[in-house]
Protein backbone atom coordinates (compact mmCIF):
# COMPACT_ATOMS: atom_id res chain seq x y z
CA UNK A 1 0.00 0.00 0.00
CA UNK A 2 0.82 3.55 -0.48
CA UNK A 3 0.77 5.79 2.29
CA UNK A 4 1.60 9.28 2.49
CA UNK A 5 1.77 10.92 6.36
CA UNK A 6 1.92 14.38 6.92
CA UNK A 7 4.24 15.39 9.76
CA UNK A 8 6.61 12.85 8.99
CA UNK A 9 9.66 14.22 10.06
CA UNK A 10 7.99 14.73 14.02
CA UNK A 11 7.93 12.79 16.97
CA UNK A 12 5.10 10.40 16.61
CA UNK A 13 4.55 9.81 12.64
CA UNK A 14 7.98 9.68 12.07
CA UNK A 15 7.71 6.42 14.17
CA UNK A 16 4.45 5.25 12.39
CA UNK A 17 6.06 5.83 9.01
CA UNK A 18 8.66 3.14 10.26
CA UNK A 19 6.43 0.67 11.76
CA UNK A 20 4.44 0.98 8.22
CA UNK A 21 7.77 0.68 5.83
CA UNK A 22 8.93 -2.13 8.92
CA UNK A 23 5.51 -4.16 7.57
CA UNK A 24 6.20 -3.73 4.00
CA UNK A 25 4.27 -0.38 2.80
CA UNK A 26 5.62 2.37 0.78
CA UNK A 27 5.58 5.69 2.52
CA UNK A 28 5.77 9.12 1.28
CA UNK A 29 6.01 12.32 3.83
CA UNK A 30 5.36 15.73 3.96
CA UNK A 31 6.72 18.28 6.75
CA UNK A 32 7.76 21.38 6.16
CA UNK A 33 10.36 20.71 9.13
CA UNK A 34 9.25 23.79 11.35
CA UNK A 35 9.22 21.46 14.28
CA UNK A 36 10.53 18.08 12.52
CA UNK A 37 13.69 16.74 12.21
CA UNK A 38 15.38 15.41 8.95
CA UNK A 39 17.00 12.83 11.08
CA UNK A 40 13.66 10.87 12.25
CA UNK A 41 13.05 10.60 8.55
CA UNK A 42 13.47 7.14 7.70
CA UNK A 43 15.68 6.20 4.42
CA UNK A 44 13.30 4.10 2.59
CA UNK A 45 10.47 6.45 2.93
CA UNK A 46 10.00 8.82 -0.27
CA UNK A 47 10.30 12.84 1.65
CA UNK A 48 8.52 16.33 0.18
CA UNK A 49 9.93 19.60 2.18
CA UNK A 50 6.25 21.06 2.25
CA UNK A 51 3.65 22.98 3.96
CA UNK A 52 0.08 21.49 3.91
CA UNK A 53 -1.04 24.67 3.52
CA UNK A 54 0.34 24.84 -0.10
CA UNK A 55 -2.43 23.75 -2.34
CA UNK A 56 -1.05 23.40 -5.59
CA UNK A 57 2.17 21.72 -3.65
CA UNK A 58 -0.02 19.02 -2.05
CA UNK A 59 -1.94 18.36 -5.22
CA UNK A 60 0.72 17.75 -7.06
CA UNK A 61 2.22 15.05 -4.42
CA UNK A 62 -0.98 13.74 -4.12
CA UNK A 63 -0.56 13.00 -7.67
CA UNK A 64 2.73 12.21 -8.59
CA UNK A 65 2.95 9.81 -5.92
CA UNK A 66 -0.77 7.53 -6.46
CA UNK A 67 -1.87 7.47 -2.83
CA UNK A 68 -3.83 5.03 -1.43
CA UNK A 69 -4.27 5.79 2.26
CA UNK A 70 -3.81 9.25 3.99
CA UNK A 71 -2.28 9.56 7.61
CA UNK A 72 -2.22 13.21 9.04
CA UNK A 73 -0.51 13.79 11.67
CA UNK A 74 0.93 17.80 10.76
CA UNK A 75 -0.66 19.88 12.88
CA UNK A 76 0.12 22.70 15.02
CA UNK A 77 0.58 21.36 18.34
CA UNK A 78 0.93 24.15 21.18
CA UNK A 79 -2.28 24.76 23.10
CA UNK A 80 -0.44 28.05 24.18
CA UNK A 81 0.47 28.94 20.10
CA UNK A 82 -3.14 28.85 19.48
CA UNK A 83 -4.12 30.97 21.99
CA UNK A 84 -2.13 34.07 21.21
CA UNK A 85 -2.51 33.40 17.67
CA UNK A 86 -5.96 31.55 16.35
CA UNK A 87 -5.82 32.36 12.88
CA UNK A 88 -2.61 31.10 12.44
CA UNK A 89 -3.21 27.44 14.39
CA UNK A 90 -6.39 27.59 12.04
CA UNK A 91 -4.48 27.93 8.92
CA UNK A 92 -2.27 25.24 10.16
CA UNK A 93 -4.64 22.63 11.65
CA UNK A 94 -7.91 23.41 9.45
CA UNK A 95 -6.82 25.12 5.97
CA UNK A 96 -3.69 22.88 5.76
CA UNK A 97 -5.74 19.36 6.64
CA UNK A 98 -8.60 20.99 3.95
CA UNK A 99 -6.16 21.06 1.08
CA UNK A 100 -5.05 17.39 1.91
CA UNK A 101 -8.24 15.76 1.97
CA UNK A 102 -9.41 17.94 -0.97
CA UNK A 103 -6.69 16.35 -3.15
CA UNK A 104 -7.40 13.50 -1.44
CA UNK A 105 -10.80 13.06 -3.40
CA UNK A 106 -9.28 14.76 -6.24
CA UNK A 107 -6.55 11.82 -6.54
CA UNK A 108 -9.16 9.03 -5.78
CA UNK A 109 -8.03 8.08 -1.92
CA UNK A 110 -10.54 7.01 -0.16
CA UNK A 111 -9.14 6.31 3.49
CA UNK A 112 -7.76 8.56 6.11
CA UNK A 113 -6.48 8.50 9.36
CA UNK A 114 -6.30 11.66 11.61
CA UNK A 115 -4.48 12.04 14.46
CA UNK A 116 -6.90 14.32 16.87
CA UNK A 117 -6.49 15.04 20.63
CA UNK A 118 -8.71 13.35 23.39
CA UNK A 119 -6.96 15.71 25.96
CA UNK A 120 -8.15 18.87 24.27
CA UNK A 121 -11.68 18.13 22.28
CA UNK A 122 -13.46 17.01 25.50
CA UNK A 123 -12.81 20.39 27.14
CA UNK A 124 -13.20 19.94 30.94
CA UNK A 125 -14.52 16.68 31.44
CA UNK A 126 -17.96 15.64 33.10
CA UNK A 127 -17.04 12.58 33.98
CA UNK A 128 -13.48 10.34 34.65
CA UNK A 129 -12.63 8.56 32.15
CA UNK A 130 -14.06 10.26 28.66
CA UNK A 131 -15.15 8.00 26.24
CA UNK A 132 -16.01 8.90 22.56
CA UNK A 133 -19.29 9.20 23.13
CA UNK A 134 -18.24 12.23 25.91
CA UNK A 135 -19.36 16.08 25.46
CA UNK A 136 -17.13 17.91 23.00
CA UNK A 137 -16.62 21.39 24.12
CA UNK A 138 -12.81 22.00 23.60
CA UNK A 139 -11.55 25.33 25.85
CA UNK A 140 -8.73 26.36 23.35
CA UNK A 141 -8.41 26.92 19.47
CA UNK A 142 -6.27 23.81 19.43
CA UNK A 143 -8.97 22.01 20.51
CA UNK A 144 -11.49 23.42 18.45
CA UNK A 145 -9.66 22.82 15.13
CA UNK A 146 -8.77 19.54 16.33
CA UNK A 147 -12.63 19.09 16.40
CA UNK A 148 -13.48 20.82 12.96
CA UNK A 149 -11.59 18.44 11.11
CA UNK A 150 -13.04 15.80 12.69
CA UNK A 151 -16.42 17.62 11.40
CA UNK A 152 -14.77 17.47 8.08
CA UNK A 153 -14.16 14.10 7.51
CA UNK A 154 -17.84 13.57 8.60
CA UNK A 155 -18.24 15.45 5.84
CA UNK A 156 -16.02 13.97 3.19
CA UNK A 157 -17.42 10.41 4.49
CA UNK A 158 -21.17 11.21 3.76
CA UNK A 159 -20.93 13.28 0.75
CA UNK A 160 -17.77 11.76 -1.21
CA UNK A 161 -17.22 8.60 1.09
CA UNK A 162 -13.72 8.66 1.91
CA UNK A 163 -13.50 6.54 4.97
CA UNK A 164 -11.58 7.98 8.04
CA UNK A 165 -10.35 6.74 11.74
CA UNK A 166 -9.92 9.05 14.30
CA UNK A 167 -7.21 8.91 16.64
CA UNK A 168 -7.77 10.72 19.86
CA UNK A 169 -4.55 10.75 21.58
CA UNK A 170 -4.56 11.65 24.85
CA UNK A 171 -0.52 13.19 26.22
CA UNK A 172 2.11 11.04 24.12
CA UNK A 173 5.43 10.85 25.35
CA UNK A 174 8.84 8.79 24.60
CA UNK A 175 11.78 8.88 22.40
CA UNK A 176 12.04 11.81 19.72
CA UNK A 177 9.56 14.56 21.45
CA UNK A 178 11.21 17.18 21.00
CA UNK A 179 10.65 19.46 24.21
CA UNK A 180 10.72 22.51 22.36
CA UNK A 181 8.78 22.58 19.18
CA UNK A 182 6.66 19.46 20.26
CA UNK A 183 6.79 20.47 23.71
CA UNK A 184 5.15 17.80 25.83
CA UNK A 185 5.66 18.31 30.09
CA UNK A 186 7.52 14.78 30.32
CA UNK A 187 10.17 16.03 27.16
CA UNK A 188 10.76 19.32 28.98
CA UNK A 189 11.49 17.82 32.09
CA UNK A 190 14.08 15.42 30.88
CA UNK A 191 15.98 18.16 28.81
CA UNK A 192 16.20 20.21 31.75
CA UNK A 193 16.99 17.42 33.94
CA UNK A 194 19.65 16.22 31.86
CA UNK A 195 20.86 19.79 31.26
CA UNK A 196 21.27 19.88 35.11
CA UNK A 197 18.20 22.22 36.04
CA UNK A 198 15.28 21.50 38.32
CA UNK A 199 11.83 20.53 35.98
CA UNK A 200 9.31 24.10 37.20
CA UNK A 201 5.98 22.30 37.93
CA UNK A 202 2.93 25.03 37.28
CA UNK A 203 1.13 25.55 40.11
CA UNK A 204 -0.04 23.29 42.83
CA UNK A 205 1.08 20.18 40.29
CA UNK A 206 -2.25 18.19 41.12
CA UNK A 207 -3.65 18.89 37.39
CA UNK A 208 -4.09 15.18 35.69
CA UNK A 209 -3.34 14.17 32.37
CA UNK A 210 -3.57 10.87 30.87
CA UNK A 211 0.09 9.41 29.31
CA UNK A 212 0.38 7.01 26.64
CA UNK A 213 3.66 5.65 25.18
CA UNK A 214 4.91 6.20 21.78
CA UNK A 215 4.63 2.61 20.77
CA UNK A 216 1.46 2.10 22.08
CA UNK A 217 0.15 4.96 19.44
CA UNK A 218 2.20 2.98 16.73
CA UNK A 219 0.53 -0.54 17.06
CA UNK A 220 -2.69 1.65 16.68
CA UNK A 221 -1.76 3.23 13.50
CA UNK A 222 -1.29 -0.45 12.49
CA UNK A 223 -4.27 -1.43 13.35
CA UNK A 224 -6.31 1.18 11.83
CA UNK A 225 -5.53 0.10 8.38
CA UNK A 226 -6.66 -3.47 8.86
CA UNK A 227 -10.31 -1.61 10.49
CA UNK A 228 -10.13 0.55 7.55
CA UNK A 229 -9.93 -1.96 5.34
CA UNK A 230 -12.71 -4.06 7.07
CA UNK A 231 -15.57 -1.97 9.07
CA UNK A 232 -14.50 1.48 8.22
CA UNK A 233 -14.42 4.55 9.31
CA UNK A 234 -14.60 4.77 13.70
CA UNK A 235 -13.37 7.15 16.34
CA UNK A 236 -10.91 6.21 18.96
CA UNK A 237 -9.78 7.13 22.23
CA UNK A 238 -5.92 6.37 22.83
CA UNK A 239 -5.21 6.77 25.91
CA UNK A 240 -4.12 4.46 28.93
CA UNK A 241 -7.21 5.29 30.94
CA UNK A 242 -4.98 5.99 34.10
CA UNK A 243 -4.70 9.60 35.23
CA UNK A 244 -1.29 10.79 36.58
CA UNK A 245 -0.81 14.31 38.23
CA UNK A 246 2.10 16.30 37.50
CA UNK A 247 3.68 16.20 40.82
CA UNK A 248 3.24 12.15 40.87
CA UNK A 249 5.46 12.00 37.39
CA UNK A 250 8.34 14.67 38.26
CA UNK A 251 8.61 12.16 41.51
CA UNK A 252 8.99 9.24 39.09
CA UNK A 253 11.34 10.58 36.78
CA UNK A 254 13.30 12.02 39.52
CA UNK A 255 13.16 8.77 41.47
CA UNK A 256 14.18 6.87 38.64
CA UNK A 257 17.26 9.51 38.36
CA UNK A 258 18.21 9.10 42.17
CA UNK A 259 16.09 12.16 43.51
CA UNK A 260 18.84 14.68 42.12
CA UNK A 261 16.24 17.31 42.23
CA UNK A 262 14.09 19.20 44.54
CA UNK A 263 10.62 19.34 43.98
CA UNK A 264 9.70 23.25 42.34
CA UNK A 265 6.54 25.28 41.53
CA UNK A 266 6.19 27.98 39.65
CA UNK A 267 3.28 30.22 38.66
CA UNK A 268 -0.05 27.76 37.69
CA UNK A 269 -0.95 28.69 33.66
CA UNK A 270 -3.96 30.76 33.33
CA UNK A 271 -7.02 28.66 31.93
CA UNK A 272 -4.91 25.08 31.83
CA UNK A 273 -7.38 21.75 32.19
CA UNK A 274 -7.18 20.56 35.55
CA UNK A 275 -7.69 17.07 34.85
CA UNK A 276 -8.10 14.72 31.35
CA UNK A 277 -8.45 11.35 31.19
CA UNK A 278 -9.50 9.08 28.55
CA UNK A 279 -11.25 5.54 28.64
CA UNK A 280 -9.85 3.17 25.56
CA UNK A 281 -12.61 0.60 25.51
CA UNK A 282 -13.96 1.19 22.04
CA UNK A 283 -10.47 0.66 20.52
CA UNK A 284 -10.01 -2.86 22.82
CA UNK A 285 -13.48 -4.07 21.60
CA UNK A 286 -13.29 -2.92 17.42
CA UNK A 287 -9.54 -2.44 16.87
CA UNK A 288 -8.17 -4.74 19.17
CA UNK A 289 -5.62 -2.43 20.55
CA UNK A 290 -4.90 -1.86 24.33
CA UNK A 291 -2.06 0.22 25.90
CA UNK A 292 0.89 -2.09 26.87
CA UNK A 293 3.89 0.21 28.24
CA UNK A 294 3.33 1.34 31.68
CA UNK A 295 4.13 4.99 33.04
CA UNK A 296 7.36 3.51 35.08
CA UNK A 297 8.27 1.15 32.18
CA UNK A 298 7.89 4.49 29.33
CA UNK A 299 9.77 6.65 31.55
CA UNK A 300 12.82 4.91 31.77
CA UNK A 301 12.94 4.35 27.89
CA UNK A 302 12.49 8.15 27.29
CA UNK A 303 15.09 9.03 30.19
CA UNK A 304 17.36 6.67 27.98
CA UNK A 305 16.69 8.61 24.37
CA UNK A 306 17.61 11.68 26.63
CA UNK A 307 20.36 10.43 28.33
CA UNK A 308 21.95 9.37 24.84
CA UNK A 309 20.92 12.78 23.22
CA UNK A 310 22.51 14.64 26.32
CA UNK A 311 26.10 12.72 25.25
CA UNK A 312 25.97 11.33 28.79
CA UNK A 313 25.53 7.09 27.95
Amino acid sequence: MKILITGGAGFIASQVADAYIAAGHQVTIIDNLSTGDLSNINPDATFYQADIRDRDEVERIFSEEGVDLLNHHAAQLDVRVSVRDPQFDAEQNVIGSLNLLQSALNNGVRRVIFASSGGCVYGEQERFPADENHPTDPISPYGITKLAVEKYLHYYRHVHGIDSVVFRYTNVYGPRQNPHGEAGVIAIFCDRMFNGLAPVINGSGEQTRDYVYVDDVVRANLAAIEHLNGAGSGTFNIASGVETSVNELFRTLNSLLGEPFAEEHGPAKPGEQMRSVCDFGRAGRELGWMPTTGLRDGLERTLEFYRIRAGLA
